[in-house]
């Protein structure tokens, strides 16, 4: 555990051991998470656009191993976004 302090402008500082540690570098995102009095740190990694692509075409074939249609985006993103409401 590391103590680390708060900026005027409510910046921290990693430790430059536990960035090493987690492979941030100068410009990497985090995501962050406050419960009951606790703040979590995640690095977040976002797909290189090459990565992006091959999820997608493995999106695309699994979307068609199941019968969906380019048609039914609009109605499944309906039914997702009314299942989260509730």
């Amino acid at each position: 555990m590391d103590v680390v302090t708060v900026s005027s402008k409510g910046q921290v500082v990693l430790p430059a051991g536990m960035r090493a540690a987690l492979s941030i570098a100068d410009g990497d995102r985090l995501a962050v998470y406050a419960a009951d009095g606790i703040i979590m740190m995640k690095p977040v990694k976002l797909p290189t656009q090459q990565e992006f692509l091959a999820h997608l075409d493995e999106a695309k074939e699994w979307a068609a191993s199941v019968g969906y249609q380019e048609e039914d985006v609009s109605e499944v993103i309906k039914d997702v976004r009314r299942r989260k409401r509730k």
